[in-house]
């Protein structure tokens, strides 16, 4: 019997790419950029499952170019808004994500943007590099406290706890808006449960960590920057579009806030036109969970999932689960 095929569209740690080569026939695209989506059509033609990344849209063309013998699409990712979920429901091809393991790494991520937001560590860093450092003086590059400040959490998932529990070492006050209240969470961390326009208002610090949905989507935009403090800082490693870029930089323009550390943007890689000019704003290239302990344990996960529904098992992860009643019967 002949293996079953596998493509993976983009370099993964050779960890991952080695357990699957014990299973299956496995090619992993070359080059180190996203594939156009005539290209995924074109590679995913004729597999049985694939690995694959936020950059890749995986829609009912995909799919249908991909034939009827794919089962399973694997990102190596927490989010999956690349997934055309109805679409996969529909031709029967699980999908799976990556969730739990990114937690710890996103969230000291999370931490060192406020920080270098806060204190003004890029904006400081090109200053000396730039060779205009002339010496101390009392007033130079006077930034912001975090100490007991307030750290406005958008969303308690798992990475906004972890959050939490690093704030705690800066004796932040912690309040939080979600979709439901969590008095465990408040009674362990001394957390409120605010509603939106309070979390907003009262913020002296706010992340976000909503999952991008049609609601969540501009989650954060002209009028919530405008009820913003004058001296508040916004952190986003959660999902790009869940801000309004546009608004971002003309909140920062006009100092409606004052400052901003992005990891994940509205329409990456590129940036909204501005951002990178204003000296008040943080910007790193969606790294939150660049750690190698992190990146194998996604790996981990997707790869997991491709060998136990290819062998007619339940995968550990699934965000569709209506077709799983299909799973055993394949």
């Amino acid at each position: 019997m002949s293996r079953k095929s596998v493509y993976v569209t983009r370099a993964i740690p050779e960890e991952n790419i080695e357990e699957l080569r014990k299973h299956f026939d496995v090619e992993v695209n070359p080059d180190d950029r996203a594939l156009s989506k005539d290209e995924l059509k074109q590679k995913l033609k004729g597999r049985h499952a694939a690995i694959s990344l936020l950059t890749d849209t995986i829609d009912g063309e995909v799919l249908d170019a991909a034939g009827p013998q794919l089962r399973i699409v694997a990102n190596y990712a927490v989010g999956f808004n690349n997934f055309d979920v109805a679409g996969a429901t529909q031709r029967n091809v699980v999908l799976t994500n990556t969730p739990g393991v990114l937690d710890d790494a996103t969230a000291t991520h999370t931490i060192t943007l406020l920080l270098a937001t806060a204190r003004r560590i890029a904006e400081s860093d090109k200053f000396v590099c730039d060779g205009k450092w002339q010496g101390w003086a009392p007033m130079f590059f006077v930034a912001l406290d975090v100490e007991r400040k307030n750290l406005g959490i958008a969303g308690l998932g798992r990475s906004g706890k972890a959050v939490a529990k690093r704030a705690r070492g800066f004796d932040m006050n912690i309040i939080y808006s979600d979709v439901k209240r969590d008095p465990d969470f408040e009674k362990a961390f001394g957390a409120t449960y605010v509603d939106k326009d309070t979390l907003i208002r009262e913020s002296d610090f706010l992340t976000m960590h909503v999952p991008l949905t049609d609601e969540t989507r501009h989650y954060i935009g002209a009028k919530e920057l405008k009820a913003m403090k004058k001296t508040a800082v916004l952190i986003n490693a959660s999902r790009g579009p869940v801000v309004d870029e546009i608004a971002l930089v003309q909140a920062l323009k006009n100092g409606e806030i004052w400052g901003a550390g992005l990891d994940v943007f509205e329409d990456e890689p590129k940036l909204a036109s501005g951002l990178i000019d204003l000296p008040n704003v943080v910007v790193v290239p969606h790294i939150a969970s660049a750690t190698p302990q992190t990146r194998i344990a996604m790996g981990e996960i997707a790869v997991n999932n491709i060998i136990k529904v290819l062998n007619g098992r339940v995968p550990d992860t699934c965000v569709n689960p209506e077709v799983l009643k299909s799973v055993a019967a394949q």
